[in-house]
């Protein structure tokens, strides 16, 4: 599908990287329509392109500069694909619509994002506050030109994966389990309208995670005073301090210590006051018990609003939503040695590409609850695969990559369709443009569960204890330390 207006891509990361050729692949944009803005000099990287006609412009993004930048290379239908890190979501969006010009971002940024973070209480340092914002912009900007945010993996890709997943499993389901016909003409009408929300609820689904498993390995060694990543030193710091948060189920029976409660939004969600990068909990991915960390994530906000079921103006139905996030190895050794830097990034910052030897990014939705107990579907893409559809990146940047550029395209097909989160998009067209990029596309069936391989280390430790009425327990999953 050709796309012959202007597109503006603002940061040249990783992902940026892997998303320019497959932007002039998909949509045959020409060199000459395309800009690239980015702080730092991109010049040498980007030679092949520039020599091709991509302009350049090297220039941070601030508030101040933001007007007179957009305006300078971005007009009325034109496209902004936003792929920075701190440039505030709601400055630029903002701009984006009062301009009529199509917006793509993977993220839901802010300008400075640590920079008086210490100092605020931990609801108001969530992307839960952020989401609370930004509903009340929908209905205002519908119609308006198509803005869709966060669409990149996860969160991104992994809603799609859920609906995929939901209605793998409600075949399955209808397939080896008996039902009274009441609940099984429930459950195929809710199948053939992809009603998903009501889905899940008649398939008791209690716990959705995006479990993540980055085995990539590099052949240089990682330095003491280096933070190692496949995707973003900066997004990746930043989210693993940040507060922890869940979307929080309607079958919870135990809300931990501490835990934050918003009396404002949709109240979806918990948040504890603790960093991500330090709360854990079991998940699993195919063939795999992993321990993740609770990053904030967009996807525990918008997956657990749009499977919530309402009776009137009473919630009887929500799932606990949340990230189980297991990087590669020299991320979560940098991690660890961020702790000893009392959460002070690193001087020196480094991105795996060539350096990779071997390793997959495993990615998906594992649903959890049902009459077949869990069930995972998603991408387990190998850096070899990576490599053959986009060269010089990593895995983790082209499944981030095509979450952005499915997208692009359905918002460059649907132009006014104004405020859309991942949720809103419909799954199959996004993923018929991911997934040549996803690799060894899973959706399977496990008889995995919080308790599979749970052990009790010290007795005495009674606040630790599980809840053996019921596997689907937050408390379950918790890892204690």
């Amino acid at each position: 599908m050709p796309h012959s207006r202007r597109t503006v891509i603002i940061g040249y990361g990783v992902v940026a990287q892997a998303l320019l050729p497959m932007l002039v692949k998909h949509l045959r944009v020409p060199a000459g329509n395309l800009t690239i803005i980015d702080f730092a000099d991109r010049a040498a990287a980007l030679r092949p392109w520039i020599d091709k006609g991509v302009n350049f412009v090297r220039e941070r993004i601030t508030p101040l500069s933001l007007p007179r930048l957009l305006s300078a290379h971005a007009r009325a239908g034109d496209l902004i694909i936003d792929l920075a890190w701190s440039v505030e979501f709601f400055d630029i969006s903002q701009w984006a619509h009062e301009h009529d010009v199509i917006y793509v971002n993977a993220s839901l940024e802010s300008w400075d994002p640590e920079g008086e973070a210490h100092r605020k209480p931990t609801l108001e340092k969530t992307l839960y506050a952020r989401y609370s914002k930004l509903l009340p912009m929908v209905p205002a900007r519908r119609n308006g030109a198509t803005a869709v945010i966060d669409h990149g993996s996860n969160p991104g890709l992994v809603s799609h994966f859920v609906k995929a997943g939901l209605l793998d499993l409600g075949q399955a389901v209808l397939k080896e389990k008996t039902f009274p016909a009441p609940r099984r003409r429930k459950l195929e009408r809710h199948l053939e309208n992809e009603d998903f929300a009501q889905l899940a609820q008649e398939l008791d689904v209690k716990v959705i995670h995006c479990s993540e498993r980055d085995t990539q390995r590099s052949n240089v060694p990682k330095s003491p005073d280096e933070f190692v990543s496949t995707w973003s030193v900066e997004g990746m710091w930043e989210e693993s301090i940040a507060p922890c948060e869940i979307g929080w189920g309607t079958h919870e029976k135990w809300l931990p210590p501490f835990a934050c409660v918003p009396d404002f939004g949709p109240r979806n969600q918990i948040a504890l006051p603790q960093m991500g990068m330090n709360s854990w909990i079991r998940s699993w991915v195919p063939n795999e018990e992993i321990v993740g960390m609770i990053v904030a994530h967009g996807e525990a906000f918008g997956l657990s609003h749009a499977l919530t079921v309402k009776s009137g103006s009473r919630v009887v139905y929500r799932p606990t939503v949340q990230y189980a996030y297991m990087p590669c190895g020299d991320s979560i050794v940098s991690l660890h040695e961020l702790r000893a830097r009392n959460y002070e990034l690193h001087p020196r910052r480094r991105i795996m590409t060539n350096e990779i030897v071997t390793g997959t990014d495993t990615v998906g939705a594992l649903i959890m609850g049902h009459p077949l107990r869990a069930w995972w579907t998603g991408s387990m893409l190998s850096i070899d695969e990576a490599r053959k559809k986009v060269p010089g990146v990593n895995a983790t940047a082209v499944q981030v990559a095509a979450g952005v550029l499915a997208a692009v395209v359905w918002a460059v097909r649907n132009p006014r369709r104004g405020i859309c989160l991942p949720e809103d998009l419909p799954h199959r067209d996004v993923l018929s443009v991911a997934m040549p990029y996803l690799g060894q596309w899973v959706s399977t069936r496990s008889d995995w569960t919080p308790l599979s391989q749970h052990r009790v280390h010290f007795e005495e430790r009674t606040d630790t204890a599980p809840d053996l009425s019921d596997p689907w327990q937050f408390r379950n999953f918790l890892l204690h330390r």
